[in-house]
């Protein structure tokens, strides 16, 4: 796994995820009791679950890292 662990997350910072040939940035708005996250998008804006992102397994591209403030 390239990148941040779930466990270097932290709530209000922003990451940039690589998955399956998809991208995805999000805020941390909650880390959840069973190591799941509550993300927002910040482009839609919409909520859901981090692990909703990885459902259907890590490609090799899969990777997390962490946006800049001015990104």
């Amino acid at each position: 796994m390239a990148g941040l662990s779930f466990g270097a997350l932290r709530v209000g910072h922003r990451y940039r995820l690589v998955n399956l040939g998809e991208t995805h940035e999000f805020e941390i708005e909650h880390s959840l009791a069973s190591g799941d996250f509550w993300v927002k998008d910040i482009h839609t804006l919409e909520r859901y679950h981090l692990q909703e992102l990885i459902k259907f397994g890590k490609g090799k591209d899969f990777e997390i890292r962490e946006m800049d403030n001015h990104s």
